[in-house]
């Protein structure tokens, strides 16, 4: 089943949360026009990496910038993902990748298992501990954030759950940028899936941003891949594809993992 998602490389400006919002109601109303069914947002899409706020800018799931999600699905009758700070009752906020349907309701969820210490996401939020795979409309889909794609174990865990595609927001910095093309490519070859990266794009108070938002397929090409810049870019993918990449070059059924311990 064919499924079009739209890349929304934005440069996210970091403590402007109605100018960002702004933006994604442009690229969401835009990308429905055109026959999206999917709408990517990067991470953090709505504030930037604004962390010593951290707590402050964090919301429970489905209210403050969730709620934003689910009202720009509903409004403009199109899928949207994105991350935002999801709030606890007690401890450091969880960056959470939410997925919202055209009704507004959210249909999966992912709490960003890795932290990048660099960058103060350790000091300023926590880390989840779940790795779920979920099914909706085209099949079954994984979410995954940033700094996670440089685990290839998640990336497996998904690949043995059954998704067909990972979408994975980011903030991936404009200096590691090839990191991000090659293993974009290596995670879909490796797990014989669709992976659709949103980066975010643009220099701003907290970094310099790398843009490339790309989609990759199981035979690790990509079907499509932004520039540097902030814009929309769009693929059509069909997620038959996958099984039929996997019976045609079964590798996976070869693993050994009773030898890898």
């Amino acid at each position: 089943m064919e499924i079009t998602i739209a890349l929304a490389q934005m440069a996210v400006v970091p403590g402007e949360p109605d100018a960002n919002l702004r933006v994604a109601q442009a690229l969401a109303a835009e990308s429905s026009d055109r026959g999206a069914d999917l709408l990517m947002l990067p991470e953090l899409w709505l504030t930037g990496y604004d962390l010593a706020r951290a707590v402050e800018l964090a919301a429970p799931l489905d209210e403050g910038a969730f709620a934003l999600m689910a009202d720009l699905a509903r409004r403009h009758q199109i899928h949207v993902v994105g991350t935002a700070l999801a709030a606890r009752s007690v401890g450091k906020p969880f960056n959470t990748a939410a997925l919202y349907g055209p009704d507004g309701s959210r249909l999966a969820a992912y709490r960003k298992v890795h932290l990048w210490a660099p960058l103060g996401e350790v000091e300023h939020m926590s880390a989840g501990e779940e790795m779920p795979v979920f099914d909706w409309p085209w099949g079954r889909v994984a979410l995954a954030v940033c700094y996670d794609l440089r685990f290839p174990e998640l990336w497996r865990r998904f690949a043995l759950s059954g998704a067909q595609l990972v979408l994975i927001p980011s903030e991936w910095p404009a200096k590691r940028i090839e990191h991000w093309r090659l293993f974009l490519r290596a995670r879909a070859v490796e797990n014989q899936f669709f992976v659709a990266g949103c980066n975010r794009a643009g220099a701003g108070a907290d970094g310099e941003y790398g843009g490339f938002s790309a989609v990759a397929d199981p035979w690790g090409q990509a079907v499509t891949e932004a520039g540097p810049e902030p814009g929309l870019s769009f693929a059509t993918l069909d997620l038959e594809e996958v099984e039929h990449a996997r019976n045609l070059f079964p590798f996976l059924a070869d693993r050994r993992p009773e030898v890898y311990g």
